[in-house]
């Protein structure tokens, strides 16, 4: 985690996620029906904020390995951000948080593996996802 102060800042944590990825999206689609409270906002990589806010942190948004929670100048990657989606929806979906009793180094090496082969596993889109209406004033 990276604390700086002139980090770009909303008023909810940001999702940023890859629109592409089959994975991705639907992951980001999960999250908008199940948080609830409306704890997140998401931004997908291949948008202007979203590739904003991965290359002022120095990820190429055009060759990422990573999807990033940002959360007020808080950059959280890899496991870590996925913790912090789990956490951030809430109940029952936050006993898989359960993850974080593993090594750190583990769980990251396990997501790094899954982030690099996630096209081949999982598909890549031909177009990027998009939000229904509803879900548009969530999406950055």
């Amino acid at each position: 985690m990276e604390l700086l102060e002139t980090a770009p800042r909303f008023d909810r944590p940001v999702i940023v996620f890859d629109a592409f990825c089959v994975l991705c999206a639907t992951n980001a689609q999960f999250v908008l029906k199940h948080d609830r409270a409306g704890h997140f906002l998401l931004a997908s990589m291949q948008n202007e904020v979203g590739a904003s806010i991965y290359r002022y942190f120095g990820i190429d948004p055009s060759d990422p390995d990573s999807f990033v929670v940002l959360d007020g100048g808080r950059i959280l990657r890899d496991s870590d951000a996925v913790l912090a989606v789990i956490d951030g929806l809430g109940w029952p979906w936050r006993i898989a948080a359960i993850v974080k009793y593993v090594p750190k180094t583990w769980r990251d090496r396990a997501y790094l593996l899954l982030a690099r082969n996630r096209y081949r596993i999982f598909g890549r889109r031909e177009v990027c996802w998009l939000p229904s209406p509803e879900q548009a004033r969530r999406v950055l």
